[in-house]
């Protein structure tokens, strides 16, 4: 966790990717606002006031793992902002509120989303446009 430069607002990245493709949002996202991502291997050690949760659609459902860290979060949350890539499936979003709310998290109401690559499935996704919608959407959470 990092403080973004110019604001006592406390900031968190998260994410969990297989395929690279929800790691590349992370990665702008991270560059654009000055915090450094990390895996969701690594936990929250401190409150966050924002913690965005980078994730994606595996089988038709979010993954076992961000269900996981989401049930170990031990400190306090402002609100998670979800980030995710599909290749099918529009968004992750009501899988991982209905996971945080059962964790007593709240959920931020916006969110960023966008198509991911998935064997021949949306080839070169996120792209450079992605890319850029996620650093401004992630610019304009954090303002």
């Amino acid at each position: 966790m990092q403080f973004k430069e110019g604001f006592k607002t406390k900031i968190a990245i998260r994410y969990y990717s297989k395929t690279g493709n929800t790691e590349k949002l992370a990665e702008a996202i991270g560059e654009a606002i000055g915090v450094a991502p990390k895996t969701i291997d690594e936990p929250l050690n401190e409150d966050v006031d924002i913690l965005f949760l980078g994730n994606s659609v595996y089988n038709a459902g979010a993954d076992s793992k961000v269900k996981e860290f989401l049930k170990n979060i031990d400190v306090n949350v402002g609100s998670i902002v979800n980030v995710s890539s599909a290749a099918l499936i529009e968004s992750t979003y009501k899988q991982i509120k209905k996971e945080a709310e059962k964790c007593g998290l709240n959920m931020d109401d916006r969110e960023f989303h966008c198509r991911g690559q998935f064997k021949f499935v949306h080839r070169g996704h996120p792209n450079e446009e992605d890319i850029n919608e996620a650093v401004n959407f992630a610019k304009s959470i954090v303002r």
